[in-house]
């Protein structure tokens, strides 16, 4: 039997597990696992440190702050109704197990090699014993019922889909806290407590939102807003981002004896759709960094020259061109690359425009406002809610930085010419 064990948290304070109860024995027994524990060498907020110099907490902390948001709003949901309590392992353990799929650097990883950790997570639960027989004591049946609110599988009215995998969630309402603590920047305080306090059930055993907890679920949505703009979506991340794509891109297309890879990543550069779970499992933000210091000192020109970017944070230039029109943005390119030529830089690889598009809030209808008579849709509810609904698109001209001059005269002579059309 496990003894009672105490995680201090900077944004949950002591979170307790209890080794008196089943549910959170088997949450002790998970944290356990080398899967589990191969989320410390994951980086939460990916390259975000190389901006905010704070950022360096890991998927393992993020997972079990959602465990514990999940267990706060599960006890003011059983005051509810009672029978909330038959989903307790289901919902516990889809909020420890959400991210287990990440790869290295978290979403960068996504963009680099191209898989989706929600899937990755699902594999893990069913086809990776160690978590799965854990699981399966419980309830032989939990595997499956974790892996249903990991997929995109539309599960409107489930409850327990609203809190594991909706726009107002338990991750979210964690990470939010989280990031913002650790990035050193204010926007993310949300009210947590407001908003687990106003959670209740709608008349189609829906989660619910009672009207006085809107302005807390505005809030949210506010610094949801502002936190991906600010942070998630900085230029730094974007350059970073597009300086690992580059390097992974010029591998796969003229890889060679010359460049070394171990097997574990080799299969990730390669073989992503046949990755097995032990090369899965084997691949973290150690072994990334490793490789990218490697072919730093040992690789050919361009891969080492993108390399040392990245390692000594010498990194590429951007500059937002939002405003300018698609052919003004195509001039600015070519002209960007013709530069970028004269220095010797492959063009390709050192200079590109960099398309990114943040989603607006998107209800799915799984969370609404229930007042006791009447059942409305937050965004009809709320006129702000509605405008953060919208989509915005930003980008950004990525370049080095010996030919900033040249591209801060062109942008400027681009936006005089569209002033005189």
């Amino acid at each position: 039997m496990y003894k009672k064990r105490i995680f201090h948290d900077p944004i949950h304070k002591e979170i307790v597990i209890d080794s008196s109860k089943d549910e959170e024995v088997m949450i002790m027994e998970l944290i356990e696992t080398d899967a589990f524990q191969r989320l410390r060498r994951i980086k939460q907020l990916g390259t975000a440190s190389l901006v905010f110099h704070g950022a360096e907490s890991s998927r393992f902390t993020h997972s079990i702050g959602v465990f514990c948001v999940a267990r706060k709003i599960y006890k003011r949901l059983v005051e509810i109704d009672p029978k909330f309590e038959t989903h307790k392992f289901t919902l516990f353990g889809a909020a420890l197990l959400h991210d287990v799929g990440h790869g290295p650097l978290s979403h960068t990883s996504e963009q680099v090699f191209t898989h989706k950790h929600e899937d990755w997570s699902k594999l893990l639960i069913n086809n990776y014993e160690p978590i799965n027989s854990i699981l399966r004591k419980y309830d032989v049946t939990l595997p499956k019922k974790i892996g249903e609110l990991f997929s995109s599988k539309n599960l409107i009215s489930h409850p327990l889909k609203t809190l594991i995998s909706s726009e107002i969630d338990c991750d979210r309402l964690d990470y939010l806290l989280r990031d913002s603590y650790n990035t050193g920047t204010k926007y993310g305080l949300v009210d947590l407590e407001r908003i687990i306090s106003a959670l209740t059930f709608s008349p189609d055993g829906g989660i619910a939102i009672k009207p006085k907890g809107v302005i807390a679920i505005e809030h949210f949505l506010i610094l949801r807003n502002i936190m991906y703009r600010t942070i998630y979506n900085h230029r730094i991340n974007e350059i970073c981002t597009w300086i690992l794509e580059n390097i992974f891109r010029k591998i796969r297309s003229e890889f060679n004896n010359k460049i070394w890879i171990d097997e574990c990543l080799k299969s990730w550069i390669f073989n992503p759709q046949s990755l097995d779970v032990k090369n899965f499992l084997s691949n973290d933000d150690i072994r990334l960094y490793y490789h990218l210091n490697k072919w730093k000192d040992e690789s050919p020109k361009p891969i080492s020259t993108l390399c040392e970017m990245f390692i000594n944070r010498s990194l590429l230039k951007a500059a937002n061109i939002n405003f300018l029109s698609n052919i003004d943005k195509l001039e600015l390119l070519a002209f960007a690359r013709q530069k970028t030529a004269e220095f010797n830089f492959d063009p390709t690889l050192f200079c590109g425009i960099k398309e990114k598009k943040f989603n607006g809030f998107e209800s799915n209808n799984s969370l609404k406002v229930w007042n006791g008579n009447t059942l409305k849709e937050l965004d009809r509810e709320s006129a702000l809610i509605k405008i953060l609904t919208q989509n915005q698109e930003n980008s950004l001209l990525i370049y080095p930085s010996c030919i900033q001059e040249d591209i801060s005269t062109k942008i400027i002579n681009l936006k005089e010419n569209s002033k005189c059309d």
